[in-house]
């Protein structure tokens, strides 16, 4: 199941490139023999990566320095098509820590939306794990499953991309460790993850607005989860040169409160 971005050695053919430029611009492609990527500043052969190592200074035909690596996935997260607004790098780390996605894990998700906190479900439960993905709009998931499956190469076999209700879980004899929730009502489905969460399991939601919040966290000691914790993450760059480090003027503020309730037994 190992993504393509943990790929070592030279480049090959069907392997994602980063460009970054000299002003530290990214550019994301897919190599392929004989093919040329076009930019504003001239054209580059992409043959002239094949075989080329991480890091490799090129020029392209005017003159245009880039320097090429594979993508990390905060990289692929950023730039992949999306269908629903995705979860950001800054808050899917928290939520796979404070979620405590953990590898073997069987992982409960709704919704599925463009797929960026599937995959990195995916890759916290590892092998052994297990992440149902849950949606109710057909262009979301098809185009989650596109994402998957251009990050992976193929659809990982630990994952299952569902369209339907979240609910509808409570049919089924399946049993979870944790669930992570990106949808507009996430109480809704409370009784039913209380259903088949295990004792001590973990939800965690990922909210908008100060309002849905509260609903969430009024709602969760009623359905029999308590320990309860709500944050936001806010990611503020610095500029760092010879003469002076000052923070960058602007930063990634306010994208989704974080909730976090652990399962009563």
């Amino acid at each position: 199941m190992s993504p393509e971005t943990s790929h070592h050695g030279p480049f090959e053919p069907g392997d994602r490139i980063l460009l970054i430029d000299q002003r530290d611009r990214t550019y994301l492609f897919r190599l392929e023999t004989g093919g040329t990527y076009h930019t504003h500043s001239g054209t580059l052969a992409h043959d002239l990566l094949i075989g080329a190592s991480e890091g490799t200074r090129l020029e392209t035909s005017r003159g245009m320095v880039f320097v090429a690596f594979r993508p990390r996935f905060a990289d692929f997260v950023l730039k992949m098509p999306r269908g629903a607004q995705v979860v950001y790098p800054k808050d899917i780390g928290p939520i796979v820590t404070y979620a405590d996605v953990f590898p073997g894990a069987r992982v409960l998700e709704a919704g599925t939306g463009s797929g960026a906190l599937t995959i990195a479900l995916c890759r916290a439960v590892g092998d052994a794990g297990k992440v149902a993905s849950y949606e109710l709009r057909d262009e979301h998931r098809e185009k989650a499953v596109e994402n998957v499956e251009a990050f992976f190469g193929k659809m990982p076999d630990v994952v299952e991309l569902r369209r339907g209700d979240l609910s509808e879980v409570a049919d089924t004899a399946e049993r979870f460790d944790r669930a992570v929730l990106d949808m507009p009502e996430p109480w809704g489905p409370l009784p039913a993850l209380r259903q088949v969460l295990e004792p001590g399991g973990v939800v965690c939601a990922y909210l908008p607005t100060t309002g849905q919040v509260q609903q969430l966290v009024l709602a969760l000691p009623r359905n029999g989860f308590q320990h309860i914790e709500t944050f936001e993450t806010l990611k503020r760059g610095w500029h760092v040169t010879e003469r002076s480090v000052r923070p960058d003027h602007r930063m990634v503020g306010h994208t989704g409160f974080i909730s976090i309730a652990r399962r009563e037994a």
